[in-house]
């Protein structure tokens, strides 16, 4: 990313008192290693001699057929009031390197936007007359974004974060506008906007928290209540429950998601002899999958867990810096985000050679067990809560069975006990999408409370882990780790299993895996 000055453009010699910060500012020394030119013959030749940029290919995104509706729900729970929902901003990885920009779920989820789009945007839900908003609501959105910068401005060349030299050409606000059906304006006229009628006697202005610090800090100077902060909190939560029930659209993306990661887990089958013979064996499985997301996807969901033998055991391993043996089982958990930023999540426990043990596959079937179970109540009219308890009570039974426990399962299974736990502290379920963990914000009620609908797209992935200095099972079971995850969709009569067609049977695994090695 660097390039070293040629004599003509070397630098000269800095001022010693300079150099020791007594003039230059520490926010401008950044600059010092750019070296970009600015005389005034520069500026003229550089700003100068472009062909006209191509005609417009931008066409509807077929998100924006959904989103209209999505804006048209939240509509109806916050009448007469402005809703600001930030895109978010480019976030600091190191010095002045940026993280690839990735846009806020509820930002995504409204406009249809995905992959990078569009960093500094703000949607904004203007308050009408009830009926007169789009889709007959009572608001009007508009989307807010820096429009494409002239090639007669100095963001052009010299912008490294937004300039078209560096990052390429922003969409014009005519190209956003053709691809999410939502009108478009100018980032300049953020503040006015919000500013129209607000106040303490006015209208009220709403911000999703925690997304975009500087437009929070312009809402506060607007709005004079006391009350704004909780009704923030309020619009965040609404956010996240409006995507509890995922549309037509969604369940689409949520099928190229799985489909997508599926592939890549074939991928690390292939992958595993050449993991084998290098030292961080868990990074080649990791890179694998990543390398694939990046190809057929955005990038991964979430950071991919590759751990093998007792790494399995640390529920969120990511280091993935250890090696994988012939005899051991290696933990895959894995989801591909896609480019409009739904994501699968994926667990399988593998082989390293492609054949269980006679205790590794013990283990394995009890986790199995405990996800049919689950898979038996994930239908309309059983509580979220249910699909966990349903699992637990495999997981309890199988530890009693093998005297792991100090008393008996259904007094294990009772809150006030819960020995099982120790051997899978986490639980068996989450709603996913644009995020992994998917409506994390939604009240209780509307989520580990609420019964199931059509339309709910959950994960479902029982565990078993037993760490190697666990001394309360015997030795046979220490450094075994097991999880079987699969990504649920509930229907009108029960429930599709999302990621069906990559293997859960033990036998079944051990002939996928054969027949990709080639064995």
């Amino acid at each position: 990313m660097t390039t070293e000055p040629t004599p003509e453009t070397a630098t000269p010699a800095v001022d010693p008192a300079v150099a020791h910060g007594d003039e230059q500012p520490l926010a401008d020394r950044g600059s010092n290693r750019s070296q970009r030119p600015g005389s005034a013959e520069f500026l003229r030749f550089v700003t100068s001699g472009w062909g006209e940029r191509p005609a417009s290919t931008a066409t509807r995104n077929p998100a924006a057929d959904h989103t209209e509706r999505r804006r048209a729900a939240l509509s109806a729970h916050f009448p007469g009031e402005r809703l600001v929902i930030p895109a978010g901003t480019f976030k600091v990885r190191s010095n002045d390197t940026d993280y690839r920009f990735r846009p806020h779920s509820a930002f995504a989820h409204l406009t249809g936007l995905g992959v990078e789009q569009e960093p500094d945007a703000v949607l904004v839900l203007h308050p009408v007359p009830d009926g007169e908003g789009d889709g007959g609501s009572g608001h009007r959105a508009v989307l807010y974004l820096r429009p494409l910068a002239g090639r007669d401005t100095a963001e052009f060349f010299s912008d490294s974060r937004y300039g078209e030299f560096w990052v390429g050409a922003r969409p014009t606000l005519e190209d956003v506008e053709t691809e999410t059906g939502i009108r478009t304006a100018h980032l300049d006229d953020l503040r006015d906007a919000l500013a129209k009628d607000a106040g303490a006697d006015g209208v009220q202005v709403l911000v999703v928290p925690d997304v975009d610090e500087a437009v929070e800090e312009v809402v506060e100077e607007i709005r004079a209540t006391e009350a704004a902060g909780a009704r923030d909190e309020r619009l965040a939560e609404a956010l996240s429950e409006l995507r509890l029930l995922k549309d037509a659209y969604e369940v689409e993306q949520m099928r190229l998601a799985v489909d997508t990661t599926i592939e890549g887990f074939e991928k690390i089958v292939r992958a595993l002899p050449a993991a084998q013979e290098h030292r961080r064996g868990e990074r080649v499985i990791e890179g694998t999958f990543v390398g694939h997301a990046r190809q057929e996807g955005n990038a991964v969901g979430y950071e991919t867990i590759a751990a093998a033998g007792e790494h399995a055991t640390t529920l969120h391993w990511i280091d993935n810096d250890g090696p994988v043996r012939a005899g051991d089982l290696v933990l895959v958990d894995a989801g591909v985000e896609v480019d409009s930023l739904y994501t699968a999540d994926v667990t399988r426990t593998l082989p390293v050679d492609g054949t269980f043990t006679e205790v590794q596959r013990r283990v394995y079937q009890a986790v199995l067990d405990a996800a049919d179970a689950a898979f038996a109540v994930a239908r309309p009219g059983t509580r979220f809560r249910d699909v966990h308890d349903a699992a637990m009570r495999v997981i309890a039974a199988r530890l009693e069975e093998w005297g792991l426990l100090p008393i008996s399962a259904e007094d294990s299974l009772k809150p006030e006990n819960q020995h099982h736990r120790r051997w899978m502290v986490h639980g068996t379920s989450h709603h996913l999408g644009l995020d992994v963990h998917d409506c994390a914000q939604a009240r209780a009620e509307l989520y580990l409370d609420a019964e199931l609908q059509p339309g709910m797209v959950f994960t479902i992935e029982p565990g078993l882990y037993f760490k190697s200095d666990d001394l309360l099972v015997p030795e046979e079971y220490r450094g075994i780790g097991v999880r079987i995850e699969d990504d649920v969709l509930v229907t009108a009569d029960g429930n599709e299993n999302l990621s069906a067609a990559l293997p859960r049977d033990p036998d079944a695994v051990e002939a996928w895996m054969q027949g990709l090695l080639g064995r």
